[in-house]
């Protein structure tokens, strides 16, 4: 079992955030601490002058109400919400915060992962600890 078990929560469509919680769940046992950790990638800035001036707080505010309901729902669980770049952020979390497994959901890889690299991808590639992939 696992002590602190992490797992990065997309909310894109095609991404099981649902069966990776199920994974981390098994992997930490009854006793083993679980962050669900979503990162918000910056936006450009020459669209954020045209998006209102609200949005980001109001996003934000959004996220860590879901994240911190999905966490209710897990023994030990919390919700982070942190701004950065997706896999490279994960990576440096998942290594300043004793994290022993990052468990991350992640899509059938295409034509574009191959040219630029999934957030998964990057993930195992330069993780620190366990990493455990769920399609």
């Amino acid at each position: 079992m696992y002590k602190h078990v992490l797992v990065p929560i997309s909310f894109e469509e095609d991404r099981d955030a649902a069966g990776a919680m199920k994974a981390a769940q098994l992997l930490a046992g009854p006793d083993g601490r679980i962050t669900l950790l979503h990162v918000m990638e910056q936006i450009p800035t020459y669209a954020i002058s045209y998006m209102p001036q609200e949005y980001l707080v109001e996003s934000r505010s959004a996220i860590e109400a879901e994240l911190a309901d999905m966490a209710s729902k897990i023994p030990h669980a919390q919700g982070v919400v942190i701004d950065g770049h997706a896999g490279r952020t994960i990576t440096d979390w998942a290594a300043g915060n004793s994290v022993d497994c990052i468990v991350i959901a992640s899509h059938r890889p295409g034509m574009s992962d191959l040219l630029l690299g999934s957030t998964a991808h990057q993930v195992v590639r330069h993780a620190t600890c366990a990493v455990h992939v769920v399609r």
